[in-house]
């Protein structure tokens, strides 16, 4: 999912550079006014799980590369902006300190694997639950996460399209095909781990409700 550099032209990472950090300072912004004292820990513990799961990757047709994603995992954990931020830092560091990613890119990378996994996830998460009426939680996480990483997929598709880097049906061909098929260990991982926390934020809620 990593774009380097090299492979978007100038007027698109300059365009998405603007919108990368216009998306990563207005969800910085949202989380100091909806982050919780007791939830910091808990968002640095996911931050930290996500950019060691995104370290392991493969190349994909020369372009760019195949990993864990996240943002549905912390969209669905903390909301979609703070994943959206979690995400940003993430993809900052591997992009300065690990060259994982190029740098000029940055805003590319956070708009697709950051501001269209999180939002895409979390809103068919969330419309999934209103439905099903909180029913079949894994089988919706499961959903939301494959279909995350599709969404993050084919925007790095159509910025390499719009770069004239690869025509749109190759790009998206190689794109969405692999990362189908990644989606699918992207989505077990996101419910196991999702469905975990969530069960067990439920359960300490009951037992303080019971305590109150």
């Amino acid at each position: 999912m990593h774009i380097p550099d090299g492979f978007l032209d100038t007027k698109v990472w300059i365009t998405t550079t603007v919108i990368g950090a216009s998306a990563a300072a207005y969800s910085l912004k949202r989380t100091k006014l909806a982050l919780q004292p007791d939830k910091v820990s808990m968002v640095a513990l996911i931050g930290a799980f996500v950019f060691a799961a995104q370290m392991i990757n493969f190349p994909i047709a020369g372009a760019t590369s195949g990993h864990f994603l996240g943002g549905a995992l912390t969209a669905i954990l903390f909301g979609p902006w703070i994943g959206t931020l979690i995400m940003a830092a993430v993809l900052a560091i591997q992009a300065i300190v690990f060259h994982d990613g190029g740098v000029t890119v940055l805003g590319a990378n956070v708009l697709c694997a950051g501001v269209i996994s999180c939002f895409a996830g979390y809103g068919v998460y969330r419309a999934g639950m209103a439905l099903s009426r909180g029913r079949g939680r894994i089988i919706i996480t499961f959903l939301a996460s494959w279909l995350s990483i599709v969404a993050a997929s084919a925007g790095v598709a159509l910025l390499l399209s719009w770069s004239g880097t690869f025509e749109l049906g190759t790009a998206l061909g190689a794109m969405i095909s692999w990362h189908s098929l990644i989606g699918i260990g992207e989505g077990a991982i996101t419910a196991v781990v999702a469905g975990f926390l969530l069960e067990r934020k439920m359960t300490l809620a009951k037992g303080e409700m019971q305590h109150a």
